[in-house]
């Protein structure tokens, strides 16, 4: 029912979605490419929150709250997005209870997953973050795209240090750590795991 009030949308790379502040204005659902979350702080550090892979539903938070958006996101590479229109989203939502019900459902597992970052982040030692990072994007990518689970996660160090708040060359150190052990492979902008079972226990 979604799909059928939704329009289409193409980002080329590089291209904004919405960024923090803007209204709520659409739910989103990402059918093609990768579109990356993120935030900055007044002094103008961004920290990366997380990349969108397809197959995603996102932005119903600001929509439920009519509330501006709380992040910022754009396509890390050419895009395709469905977009569903603020008003067709409530309307479906107050006539379908149920609906709301997998919406707030959907919301739950976000905050649990927010928790579980922010305890992450804290607390734990480096390695133990790292690894924990690359597992979920794999997971993630393999929930995306099933038929391509062995391939390199589009991950780069850059991008892994802004996730995790520590500096690209303390992740390129660890990664390359991992590489030279048979762990992981790294080409450029990629991360291709070869050993999950031995990233699962550095991450436990």
């Amino acid at each position: 029912m979604l799909r059928a009030h939704a329009g289409r949308r193409r980002l080329a790379k590089g291209d904004v979605l919405f960024t923090y502040g803007s209204a709520p204005d659409a739910l989103f659902y990402l059918e093609r490419g990768r579109i990356r979350v993120s935030t900055t702080a007044a002094s103008g550090r961004e920290a990366m929150l997380g990349m969108i892979e397809p197959g995603q539903w996102f932005g119903e938070v600001s929509l439920l709250m009519n509330a501006p958006r709380v992040y910022d996101t754009r396509a890390v590479i050419d895009s395709e997005l469905l977009v569903v229109p603020a008003t067709a989203f409530h309307a479906l939502v107050d006539e379908q209870p149920k609906f709301l019900r997998e919406f707030v459902r959907l919301i739950g597992h976000r905050y649990r997953w927010a928790l579980e970052w922010i305890d992450a982040t804290i607390l734990l030692p480096f390695p133990m973050r790292l690894a924990r990072r690359l597992l979920d994007a794999q997971q993630l990518h393999a929930r995306s795209v099933p038929d391509d689970e062995s391939a390199g996660l589009r991950l780069s160090q850059e991008e892994l240090s802004q996730m995790l708040g520590v500096s690209r060359q303390s992740v390129n150190r660890q990664l390359k750590e991992w590489e030279a052990k048979g762990i992981l492979r790294l080409d450029y902008g990629r991360v291709t795991l070869l050993d999950k079972e031995a990233l699962r226990l550095l991450a436990s």
